[in-house]
């Protein structure tokens, strides 16, 4: 499946990282270097984009860092300088997971960096992990070429600018490549570990620890790896489940994350009647640009989904991109972010990436340019035309 010879670093290892036989950190100075095209193409889109709306912003008087900061980042903001509110509010901020606004209170406390600075630099920072996870599943399924391009296709996705904010989803998304990646290698411990702080990042770890559990299950029973699959059984869900029963408690009700979901932010679960609805009204009427580009993410995010499985994807990807698509499409509520809620579900542009890959580096340029091109624009308006959340 490889069309590149490997690098010197990897050749006795296969196209994913460096041979194993090496000292820790001479592996990992292997496998920066064996990923740098990717980060670099991950880091050059993104600059575009940044440059691009930051200009923009300064030719109507706006802050870029409040705009990068501002909606659900305001909420983390909170969390990081207050710590949780009570459960009398109407929204209250238990809704958002601890472990992005614990690191943005972490850093600002230890370091020189206000909040919203320490709050952009996690996010960004998460971001290159990403882009390093995205590209090390495409080399270890594919090779480097695709590895390049799967990052680079993440980095220039229509609400790509969402990358760049003070949000939750870049170290999500890092959580979970990382997470992927550590299933496919079956390196057990590592995955529930990951898995872990995902469950302690966003919601959607639901769609990540059925992914581990199962694949923990099927090593169990099939008498494969000792004890490392029971380790990751029992540390995949620990995170998730320890923040819901900590809401639990400080709300008196064993479903109380759910209750503020519903009560407070309206957001529930109709198995995508609303998003139906809603999506049929966009389309029969005129309607404002994002949320006919969510509309389109949605369809082409099924259509790669089907793609995936017609390229028989290994299951794990499969099955968490499956079920994001699900929890995503699924839920009632916020129809303009759910391009952005499909931010974690990489595997669904891997079908792109191996085309692109087989098409040559001119024909892949040239898609690149041309996406990134919009997403500059796209995610200028979300932040400075557009008057509700990404």
């Amino acid at each position: 499946m490889t069309t590149e010879e490997p690098s010197p670093a990897t050749a006795t290892a296969g196209p994913a990282g460096p041979a194993p036989g090496r000292p820790a950190l001479g592996r990992l100075r292997d496998a920066a270097r064996y990923a740098l095209p990717a980060l670099a193409a991950y880091l050059v889109i993104r600059l575009v984009v940044l440059l691009t709306v930051a200009l923009w912003a300064r030719s109507v008087g706006a802050p870029l860092g409040k705009e990068l900061t501002r909606f659900d980042g305001n909420w983390y903001l909170g969390i990081a300088r207050h710590g949780y509110d009570g459960y009398e509010k109407t929204q209250s901020n238990m809704a958002f997971f601890p472990l992005y606004p614990g690191l943005t209170g972490g850093l600002d406390r230890l370091s020189p960096l206000g909040p919203r600075e320490a709050a952009l630099l996690v996010a960004w920072l998460a971001a290159l992990a990403a882009a390093w996870g995205l590209f090390a599943i495409g080399a270890h399924l594919h090779d480097r070429r695709t590895g390049v391009l799967l990052a680079a296709l993440w980095a220039a996705v229509p609400h790509g600018i969402v990358e760049s904010m003070g949000y939750s989803e870049t170290l999500f998304t890092a959580l979970a490549a990382w997470t992927l990646y550590a299933l496919l290698r079956r390196h057990w411990v590592t995955a529930g570990v990951l898995c872990l702080f995902a469950g302690l990042t966003r919601p959607t770890a639901s769609s990540l620890i059925p992914v581990v559990g199962l694949a923990a299950l099927l090593a169990i029973v099939r008498r494969r790896d000792g004890w490392r699959p029971w380790a990751a059984l029992l540390l995949a869900p620990a995170g998730w489940l320890a923040y819901l029963a900590w809401v639990g408690v400080r709300t008196g009700r064993p479903d109380g994350w759910f209750h503020i979901q519903s009560a407070g932010w309206g957001t529930t679960f109709d198995f995508g009647a609303y998003t139906v609805r809603k999506g049929q009204q966009v389309l029969s009427q005129a309607s404002a640009l994002p949320m006919i580009v969510v509309t389109v993410v949605a369809l082409l995010a099924i259509m790669f989904f089907v793609l995936s499985l017609l390229d028989r994807q290994p299951w794990q990807l499969l099955l968490y991109s499956g079920l994001l698509l699900v929890t995503t499409l699924g839920a009632a509520g916020y129809y303009h972010s759910k391009a952005r809620f499909l931010l974690p579900a990489f595997p669904l542009l891997l079908p792109a990436a191996v085309g692109l890959a087989r098409a040559g580096w001119s024909r892949a340029v040239t898609v690149l340019v041309t996406v990134t091109a919009f997403s500059a624009y796209f995610g200028g308006y979300l932040l400075l035309l557009w008057k509700s959340s990404p």
